[in-house]
C-alpha cells in the first residue's frame, strides 16, 4: 500500500473524492490525516496522539484495530472460506443469526443480514409493508435513519432530505415523545410501520417515562408494527446491549449495525418477528425477495460473532453502563457552574452537553446564533481539538449540543481528562470575546460561501 504525507493526501482526497469536504475540514482546522489508530486513539503523520470520542459515529465500541476480531478475521480468511454464497449455504450466518436471536428480545425471530445501517432500514421499511399490505410509514422528527432514499424519508432532519426531494409517497413524521400526535396517526389503520430510535442520535434525545412502551401499546392497537432503529443504541451503546432491554420493549422489526462490524468490514442486519417475516418469504417463488449481494458474507459474519464474544468476555456492556454514570456525574456540574451548559444527558456512553444562551454574552451569543445556528457548540470541539487532542462532535448541524461516542472500551482516566477540559474550554468560551466572535463569523462565512481553496 503506498504511502503519503498529509498534505499529499489531502490534495489527491479533493481532488479524486470530495473537495468540498476537505475545504471544510481544512475551515474548521480539522485537516488532519489519519495514519493508524489503536482503541480509543486515533495518530496523524505526524504522530500526535488524539483521545478519539466520536469513534466512527458508535462505529468503534471495540476501538480501533481491536486484536481479537483481527484475529478472528484472520482465522476466516486462513481457512478459505467461501465469502458470499447467492446460491448455497455457509455455516457463519446461522451461527451469527443465533447468536444475535439469543441477546435480542424474545419477540425477534428471524435474520436479514444487510452490509450497513441504512440498508437495515430499507428492509425495515419493504417487509413491512409487504407484511401488513399498507404503505404509510410513521417516524418520529428529528429522526435519522439514515442517507438511501427509503431511509432518508423517514429521516426527520431536513438538513438531509432537503436537496434530494420529492422523496418517496407515504411517509409522514410526528414529535418524539408525542402520543397523542402517534395515536391521530395510527387511528387511521393505514400504517405499516412506526419506526423511532430508542435515543435520538442527532442532540442524543431521550424518551420520556412510558413514552416507548405507550408507543407499542398504540401500534399493537391500530395494528401497526413497532420498529425500533437500534443501529446506533445496540451492543452495549446506552448500557445494555441493546436499548430495547433497558425499556422492557418487544419490537416487531429491529435494525441494527454500526458496533456489529468490530470496525472493520460493513455490516448490519434487521431482525423481524417470524410472523412478520414470514409473510414475506412464504413461498418458494418469494424465497429470495429481498437480500444484498455482499450480505451475508463471511468476513463481516466472523466479525459480528467476534464482536458478540468481545462484549461477553470482557463484560463491556456492564462496563458502558459504570462508566456512563461515572461520565454523567463528571459532568452534570457544569450545568450549575457555567450559565451556557443548558442540560447534560445520556445513557451509557451515549452522551451529550447541549448549550443555551446565556444571561451575560447575551449579544454575542445572539450574533453568533444569526450568523448560524449551533455556532456556539464548534468553538468548543474546536479547542477541545487543538488544545487538547480530544475529537468530539457536533450532535446536529445547526445544533448547540456536543456528542460523544466513545468505545466501551475507553479508559475510565480518559473520561476524566475529557470532563477537566472540557471544564476549561467552556470557563473561556462562555466569555465569548469579540475578537473570538469574529473570527467564528468569519469562520462561518467560508463555510456557508465555499471560501477559498
Amino acid at each position: 500500500m503506498a504511502s503519503r504525507n498529509g498534505s499529499d493526501a489531502s490534495s489527491l482526497y479533493a481532488r479524486t473524492i470530495n473537495p468540498q469536504f476537505v475545504r471544510m475540514l481544512r475551515v474548521l482546522g480539522f485537516d488532519r490525516v489519519w495514519a493508524r489508530g489503536e482503541g480509543e486513539y486515533l495518530y496523524d503523520t505526524e504522530g500526535t496522539r488524539f483521545l478519539d470520542l466520536l469513534g466512527g459515529f458508535g462505529m468503534y465500541a471495540l476501538g480501533r484495530n481491536n486484536r481479537r476480531i483481527r484475529e478472528a478475521l484472520v482465522e476466516a480468511l486462513d481457512r478459505e472460506t467461501p465469502g458470499t454464497l447467492q446460491l448455497g449455504l455457509s455455516e457463519l450466518p446461522a451461527l451469527l443469526a443465533q447468536e444475535l436471536l439469543a441477546r435480542a428480545p424474545s419477540s425477534l425471530g428471524r435474520v436479514l443480514f444487510t452490509s450497513s445501517g441504512t440498508e437495515a432500514v430499507e428492509a425495515a421499511l419493504k417487509l413491512s409493508r409487504a407484511a401488513t399490505g399498507r404503505s404509510r410509514v410513521l417516524s418520529a422528527e428529528d429522526a435519522f435513519h439514515g442517507l438511501t432514499l427509503g431511509s432518508l424519508s423517514a429521516c426527520g432532519c431536513e438538513d438531509f432530505t432537503g436537496p434530494f426531494g420529492p422523496l418517496l409517497p407515504g411517509f409522514d413524521r410526528v414529535p418524539f415523545n408525542d402520543l397523542e400526535a402517534l395515536e391521530r396517526e395510527l387511528r387511521r389503520e393505514d400504517v405499516a410501520l412506526f419506526l423511532v430510535e430508542p435515543v435520538q442520535g442527532k442532540g442524543v434525545n431521550l424518551p420520556e417515562p412510558g413514552y416507548l412502551q405507550e408507543a407499542q401499546a398504540l401500534c399493537r392497537r391500530y395494528g401497526t408494527l413497532f420498529g425500533v432503529d437500534e443501529v446506533q443504541t445496540g451492543f452495549g451503546r446506552t448500557g445494555t446491549l441493546f436499548a430495547s432491554e433497558r425499556f422492557g420493549l418487544e419490537p416487531d422489526v429491529m435494525p441494527v449495525a454500526k458496533a456489529l462490524s468490530g470496525g472493520y468490514v460493513p455490516s448490519g442486519a434487521c431482525l423481524f418477528r417470524t410472523s412478520v417475516f414470514d409473510r414475506v418469504f412464504d413461498s418458494l417463488e418469494h424465497a429470495v425477495r429481498h437480500g444484498s449481494t455482499f450480505a451475508p458474507n463471511d468476513l463481516a459474519m466472523a466479525a459480528g460473532l467476534a464482536t458478540l464474544r468481545e462484549l461477553d468476555e470482557r463484560e463491556l456492556v456492564a462496563r458502558s453502563q459504570r462508566l456512563g454514570e461515572r461520565l454523567l456525574e463528571l459532568t452534570r456540574p457544569l450545568v450549575e457552574r457555567y450559565e451556557v451548559v443548558g442540560e447534560v444527558r445520556g445513557l451509557g456512553l451515549m452522551w451529550a452537553l447541549e448549550f443555551d444562551e446565556p444571561k451575560r454574552g447575551r449579544t454575542s451569543w445572539r450574533l453568533l446564533e444569526r450568523t448560524q445556528p449551533g455556532l456556539f457548540a464548534q468553538l468548543v470541539i474546536g479547542p477541545l481539538f487543538h488544545e487538547h487532542r480530544i475529537l468530539t462532535q457536533v450532535a446536529g448541524h445547526k445544533l448547540n449540543v456536543l456528542k460523544i461516542l466513545p468505545p466501551l472500551t475507553v479508559a475510565e482516566a480518559e473520561l476524566e481528562r475529557f470532563a477537566a477540559a472540557l471544564d476549561s474550554v467552556i470557563a473561556r468560551a462562555e466569555r465569548i470575546p469579540r475578537a473570538f466572535v469574529r473570527t467564528a463569523v468569519r469562520t462561518s462565512a467560508h463555510l456557508l460561501t465555499g471560501g477559498p481553496s
